[in-house]
């Protein structure tokens, strides 16, 4: 089993996260900037930020895996990018980390058009989606010989406004958007947190992004 930490552990992806990976056995530590008044049975909960990179550290001794589930919205907008990067370049050789950005980043077609430059995207969501992109983007800039990484793009109906339920299925689309026959494109938090656990028990994707729906 491995010891998996979740930066924003107590926010809508990464509640699911911690649940899903401590109901497979995993040794689970979820780091937020508050404690939250209802934990999952199993995990660790400590404080800590993605601002204050060196504190950090020092919690992530003995991990496996990293995931930050850390949205650049709100007060982190901004913030998020240049942390995932300092993160990054001082995690000791072997952890893996993961990093949940926005559908905002998946292609529309294979080779085509990003969703945030499609003239619908809300331009409320463009900051938030192009610093996602820009986190990607310096994963993507890393050496061979630096730390392995994966990148996912939920659908774009995730949301804690559109919780749905957990059905253990999921579909993977590479680096385009995945929607159902009508259209759609959508995926639980529960059934996000099975596809990250999952890329966590059997890597699929190193150091590649990929994309989760229905």
């Amino acid at each position: 089993m491995a010891r998996i930490a979740v930066i924003g552990g107590s926010g809508y992806a990464g509640r699911h996260i911690v649940a899903e990976a401590v109901s497979r056995g995993h040794s689970v530590l979820s780091i937020a900037r508050r404690i939250p008044s209802e934990r999952q049975p199993g995990a660790m909960y400590i404080e800590g930020s993605l601002t204050d990179v060196p504190a950090l550290l020092a919690q992530l001794q003995g991990v496996d895996v990293v995931v930050s589930a850390v949205a650049p919205r709100g007060d982190m907008a901004g913030l998020v990018r240049p942390n995932i990067a300092a993160l990054v370049s001082a995690l000791p050789e072997g952890v893996r980390i993961g990093v949940i950005g926005g559908a905002g980043g998946s292609l529309v077609t294979e080779g085509g058009e990003r969703l945030v430059d499609l003239p619908t995207f809300s331009e409320d969501y463009k900051p938030e989606a192009l610093e996602a992109l820009g986190v990607l983007e310096d994963l993507q800039a890393l050496s061979p010989d630096a730390a392995d990484w994966f990148y996912i793009h939920p659908a774009g109906g995730f949301g804690a406004w559109n919780p749905g339920e957990r059905t253990g299925e999921y579909r993977t689309g590479g680096d385009v958007v995945v929607t159902d026959p009508e259209g759609e494109s959508y995926i639980s938090g529960p059934d996000l947190a099975v596809a990250i656990v999952d890329e966590i028990e059997h890597p699929q994707h190193p150091r590649r992004r990929f994309t989760v729906g229905y």
